[in-house]
């Protein structure tokens, strides 16, 4: 399965007449324009400018943007998963002149039409969504899995400070009563590209602590296939586990990378598996131990957990590392729909 970046624009579906649209290929230079479009998306919280590069670069990818009298005012990526069966929307985008016009739903349909039509064995198509859905949305999705979204900033040097007097303190997570052989006693594990293969596809011992038996790292939802694995190992990606033998608790950790809020701002994206609290906070310990060592400046951190850990995750978040919590609850949620 394969999706060229450098599609003949005469393959692509005619936009509609009545919304004066064009669509086109991304390329290289139409970065800036997109960068433009997009100011104050997502929080700040934007990664398309470590990303994009890479984007039309992917063998599996398309990024398709919408013009309006020459100028980009929309944008969505495309991307074919799960042995070529789904199709990943994301980076969805327009801008803040453009929104409430419908602009959003001629470009998903538009790319759904460009994939279907190239790529029939196509089967549905999936997306993640933060925002609250309503009983239209279900109509025209089935809901995949969820996860509670924790989003908390700090300083690093703050942090690390932090960090160290918890290490000082045993990170006041184990026990005193737990027994030696207890998995609280016990480092999590970092795995190797042949542990992660023979973990996630060559055994069935994921299957329980995966949301719904997917691997969802930084909003994109994966199912554990070799195909799949292929694209996640190309990431920098740190994986743990509390236990290879039997798994109770999992994590995938992006190293961190800036983002637009400000200078010497990094964002932190950390998806955690299982339901475990205790196991959670170890490796999610870990993960900001290994990752903020080195850093000088901002983090916004966004941990993504089994949404009864939440309210404990946030407590500790702010009791015990002393760090602010940016938003409320809210969820992330995996749909998909017939393509």
């Amino acid at each position: 399965m394969k999706i060229e970046n450098s599609l003949p624009l005469t393959q692509l579906p005619e936009a509609p007449p009545h919304m004066g649209l064009q669509f086109t290929v991304a390329t290289e230079e139409d970065f800036d324009d997109i960068m433009a479009m997009s100011q104050h998306i997502y929080g700040g919280l934007d990664y398309i400018p470590t990303r994009y590069t890479d984007w039309l670069q992917e063998h599996n990818r398309t990024v398709i943007l919408a013009r309006k009298h020459g100028k980009v005012i929309a944008l969505e990526s495309v991307c074919v998963i799960d042995d070529g069966e789904t199709v990943l929307v994301e980076g969805l985008r327009v801008a803040p002149q453009e929104r409430g016009k419908g602009v959003a739903g001629v470009l998903l349909r538009f790319c759904s039409q460009l994939v279907k039509s190239k790529y029939p064995e196509v089967k549905v198509t999936r997306l993640t969504r933060d925002d609250q859905l309503g009983p239209k949305d279900f109509q025209k999705y089935r809901l995949i899995t969820k996860q509670g979204i924790l989003l908390v900033r700090f300083r690093a040097e703050q942090l690390k400070s932090r960090l160290a007097e918890l290490s000082a303190d045993g990170d006041m997570l184990t026990s005193p009563s737990a027994p030696p052989s207890s998995s609280l006693q016990v480092a999590p594990v970092r795995l190797d590209d042949t542990a992660i293969q023979r973990l996630y596809l060559a055994s069935d011992l994921m299957h329980d602590v995966l949301p719904n038996g997917n691997i969802v790292q930084d909003w994109q939802p994966f199912k554990p296939l070799s195909s799949n694995m292929d694209i996640l190992l190309k990431k920098d990606i740190d994986w743990l586990v509390d236990d290879p033998a039997r798994p109770s608790v999992a994590s995938l950790c992006t190293w961190p990378f800036r983002v637009p809020i400000g200078d010497h701002w990094y964002y932190l994206n950390i998806d955690m598996f299982g339901k475990d609290l205790a196991l959670v906070r170890r490796q999610f310990l870990c993960h900001l131990r290994r990752h903020t060592a080195t850093l000088k400046g901002h983090v916004m951190c966004q941990m993504f957990l089994d949404p009864p850990l939440w309210k404990p995750m946030e407590e500790f978040c702010r009791r015990a590392l002393g760090v602010e919590l940016v938003k409320e609850y809210t969820e992330q949620c995996v749909v998909e729909s017939d393509l």
